[in-house]
């Protein structure tokens, strides 16, 4: 026990050069477990005959969790950004009347699923087993909140969904109606990628950034445009990567495997990677 008292002062006296809000004493940061039960109990009020968590059974039981466990969880948050705590009631009502929004967005992100890949047999294999739609269920949460300016919370959730599948949305992207994603493992898509309607991402897709604009102290310039526009009704197969915010790619594109993309492609166009390399098989 001495060598853990030794440990604990010694770990809690190390100086912190982080500033903020980070050093002060009993700070109530945003807890990264109750924001992913918030998450779940969501996806039971959306889904309530295909998810299951803790003790509440019916759509308004998750509500009624979800919603005081998110007001306490936006009151710590707010010390974080410019939002008064005592607002944090008004914030979660705010946020519950976008929920079915939320879940009408879904709905056509089911049937985009369904539609657009040959091994999905029923709308319910799609809500059970894609991970990609699980993914999407939660950005889709997240970002109405990075829409509010809410801090953390979002990120936390698109992290989790990071976490449990391979597939790395940021909260803050636009993403359009009827999205599909494949298999999924390996997506990245950045803050400020905007994705029109009924587009189709395969595994190892980057969206992502061309490179930071600095400061004059060399640090990274934030809130600016990083990350592509997509265009409506485009298919982006397995690991291509497009790159840089002033970067579009037009209406009903194809961009091949394997892609490199760094300026803009107009619409109706396809794109595939050509190899030079020529492959010999031998006995």
């Amino acid at each position: 026990m001495e060598t853990i008292k030794k440990t604990e002062q010694q770990l809690a006296g190390l100086p912190s050069e982080l500033g903020s809000n980070y050093s002060k004493p009993k700070f109530l940061m945003p807890d990264r477990r109750v924001v992913i039960e918030i998450v779940k109990h969501l996806q039971c009020a959306f889904f309530p005959d295909f998810y299951k968590f803790g003790e509440a059974e019916t759509e308004a039981e998750h509500l009624g969790c979800a919603y005081g466990l998110l007001k306490e969880q936006i009151r710590r948050a707010a010390l974080f950004g410019n939002i008064d705590p005592d607002h944090a009631g008004t914030l979660t009502d705010e946020f519950f009347s976008r929920l079915p929004k939320i879940k009408s967005m879904l709905l056509k992100d089911i049937k985009a699923l369904f539609d657009g890949d040959p091994a999905a047999k029923s709308y319910e294999e799609v809500i059970i087993c894609y991970p990609g739609f699980y993914a999407i269920t939660i950005f889709r949460i997240a970002h109405e909140l990075y829409q509010m300016k809410i801090p953390l919370i979002s990120r936390m959730m698109t992290e989790y969904a990071h976490e449990k599948t391979g597939i790395d949305i940021h909260a803050g992207a636009t993403i359009g109606e009827y999205f599909f994603i494949d298999h999924g493992t390996g997506i990245v898509i950045g803050e400020t990628t905007v994705i029109g309607d009924h587009v189709k991402l395969y595994q190892g897709v980057t969206l992502g950034a061309r490179s930071f604009e600095l400061d004059p102290h060399g640090n990274p310039v934030k809130g600016i445009k990083r990350h592509p526009n997509i265009g409506s009704n485009v298919v982006i197969y397995a690991n291509a990567t497009i790159l840089g915010g002033d970067t579009n790619i037009g209406d009903n594109c194809v961009i091949g495997a394997g892609v490199w993309l760094t300026s803009s492609v107009e619409k109706n166009k396809r794109v595939y990677y050509s190899s030079a390399v020529t492959v010999s098989i031998t006995e």
